[in-house]
């Protein structure tokens, strides 16, 4: 009564109550079922003996029609239990492949789904990577054939093998040193490594290889002897370089650092193209001289004429020089004789030229020293009158000839044969590649380090010393130390200061000379002479002793001023560390300097053995 009234008084469900129920029948059904095999078989029983009612009449069957029907069934019962026996005696199967087998029995194989192909911006662009699936090199090469596990003895074979390798190329000289190496066994690899070994570099067309020592050089033996008795042990880098260029007739632009051997490297392949020309008499010595060496000042001419002597006299060749500061009647006298070279700066040579001094009709070798100082100090209007005073028909062909060795030292006497040009500069300003355009033809450029920079074996030391009595008393603490022996060179920038300074280091007992612009050439020539001697200690001079000045042995230079530029300093501190020996330089710098402090940092923090002062690095 109580359970009826509480029904009674709820009351009939409400919609929302309705609804949830039949959403909750809904997911019921919705959920999968899995029956277990008796339920299944329950059920198929179920659904067979229901289907068999619905078959059957009606009415119910008479006693007289029993045993019809019965036989009428009986092939049908045999062979209902003749399917139950066969399945009673398959295999059992389990649980998830009868689950798989009634899914595709009832609701088909499923087919593999596959992604949807999506369509991308880059389908259009060609792709040069491709898969793995695409290589067909395994189908060509036995490279990509799986490998099959290398066995120990396999293995010690193979090292025999690699062994045997290696000691025939050994015997073969492959893998030596090109110290080491005959000239015929050297490779493109061993000339590479030669020349990062000497700082080396070349360009313009097919130069030939540097020459490793004085016998691989090609030289004629008589300069070869020469070259023992001067005591030239081994070449420098620009002669390795240079050298060989020039003995195959072509023509050469040299950029070297200063005290690298310059001297030699056009001196040396000049006297072995004078040795094959006829020798001068009577009649030829009237056309003048075989070669000419251009200078750009008095002190440099006359520094390459001592050096040439050293070569030419035990040859039997004469080179005279002809420079201002001397009579056009000595310079006249001293040709009359004769001279196969003749050394000159541009504008005493362009005078002895319009005064009939000089011709130049069998000239056919011309070097220019110091090419970028000679356009610096205004001498290209004179260079250029002194190539045009060349015979005109000797001129290069500016084309592939001009490279070809054989036709180029093809000559039929001094006069047919082709001009030979050697220039050598530090830098290579506008005018200077206007003159090597117009005079030479494809030349080799030989570049030895780096260009503009001093050797490295001088020290470059800088102290900040501003006033000038400070200067002096530094000066004096220097040579007074004992570290530096005779001669040493002190450099100054106006002529006033030359003549102080010396009086300075004559007090503390220096014997000193001197050498500025405002000296004849005379006195020149005799306070150099005096240094080289040894009756003067030290060379108190001018920017004009900067460059051509080679005195033995000089283990200090002293900047008392601060050269003008980069330049004018590189090749100062160039007057000692030459010929491979170490030196030092020192200069003094003020504020007045500032034009050159970032140059000179520049050089410095190139140098090994240089340190940078606080003062400049800041």
């Amino acid at each position: 009564m109580a359970s009826s009234r509480a029904a009674a008084s709820r009351g009939p469900p409400s919609l929302e109550e309705l609804a949830r129920r039949q959403k909750q029948e809904e997911e019921v059904q919705a959920k999968p079922k899995f029956l277990s095999k008796k339920d299944r078989e329950r059920l198929a029983a179920e659904r067979a003996a229901n289907a068999a009612a619905a078959k059957a009449p009606t009415q119910k069957a008479s006693p007289a029609t029993v045993p019809r029907l019965a036989a009428a069934r009986a092939p049908e019962s045999k062979a209902q239990d003749a399917g139950m026996k066969r399945r009673a005696s398959a295999p059992a199967v389990d649980e998830d492949t009868a689950a798989k087998l009634l899914r595709e029995r009832y609701m088909g194989v499923a087919e593999e789904r596959r992604p949807k192909k999506r369509h991308m911006m880059s389908d259009k662009k060609f792709v040069f990577d491709w898969n793995a699936s695409d290589d067909t090199s395994a189908d060509m090469s036995a490279v990509y054939v799986p490998q099959k596990a290398v066995t120990a003895d396999e293995m010690a074979r193979r090292a025999k093998e690699l062994e045997l390798i290696r000691c025939r190329k050994e015997e073969g000289v492959e893998n030596v040193h090109w110290t080491e190496k005959p000239l015929s066994m050297m490779k493109d690899r061993d000339w590479r490594i030669f020349k990062e070994d000497f700082s080396i570099s070349t360009k313009g067309g097919a130069v030939p290889n540097p020459l490793r020592s004085w016998d691989e050089s090609g030289l004629p033996p008589a300069i070869l002897r020469t070259i023992d008795m001067v005591g030239y042990k081994d070449p420098s880098p620009i002669q390795r370089a240079a050298i060989p260029i020039a003995m195959s007739c072509r023509d050469v632009i040299g950029v070297a650092e200063t005290g690298s051997g310059k001297t030699a490297s056009f001196v040396l392949p000049l006297l072995s193209y004078i040795i094959e020309m006829p020798a001068l008499d009577d009649e030829t010595k009237e056309d003048g001289p075989y070669a000419i060496i251009l200078a750009p000042t008095r002190e440099l001419a006359q520094q390459i004429e001592i050096e040439t002597r050293k070569f030419c006299t035990p040859l039997g060749f004469r080179c005279v020089s002809i420079v201002g500061g001397h009579t056009l009647s000595e310079q006249s006298l001293s040709m009359q004789e004769g001279a196969e070279i003749v050394i000159a700066t541009p504008g005493r040579l362009v005078d002895c030229i319009e005064r009939r001094i000089l011709v130049l009709s069998q000239c056919c070798y011309v070097i220019m020293d110091e090419a970028d100082r000679m356009i610096d100090l205004g001498f290209e209007e004179q260079v250029n009158k002194i190539l045009e005073a060349l015979p005109v028909s000797n001129v290069k062909p500016d084309s592939d000839d001009a490279e070809n060795t054989q036709l180029m030292s093809k000559y039929l006497g001094g006069k047919d044969r082709y001009r030979q040009t050697m220039m050598y500069t530090a830098t290579m300003p506008p005018a200077i590649e206007r003159i090597a355009r117009q005079y030479l033809r494809r030349p080799a450029t030989v570049i030895i380090g780096n260009a503009g920079q001093a050797v490295g074996t001088v020290e470059q030391r800088v102290e900040f010393v501003v006033s000038e009595e400070r200067r002096k008393r530094r000066m004096d603490e220097i040579l007074n130390s004992g570290e530096f022996a005779a001669p040493i060179i002190v450099f100054v920038n106006i002529k006033k200061n030359c003549e102080m300074i010396a009086r300075e280091l004559n007090r503390i007992g220096w014997r000193t000379v001197t050498l500025h612009g405002g000296k004849s050439q005379d006195l020149r020539e005799t306070a150099l002479k005096q240094l080289r001697d040894g009756e003067a200690d030290a060379l108190v001079a001018t920017d004009l002793a900067g460059r051509g000045i080679d005195v033995p042995n000089v283990s200090l230079v002293i900047n008392f001023n601060m050269a003008k530029n980069i330049e004018d300093y590189t090749h100062r501190i160039g007057r000692t560390g030459r010929a491979g020996k170490s030196g030092v330089a020192i200069t003094f710098l003020s504020n007045d300097d500032q034009d050159t402090f970032y140059d000179l940092r520049q050089m410095l923090s190139k140098s090994p053995l240089s340190k940078m002062p606080e003062e400049l690095r800041r």
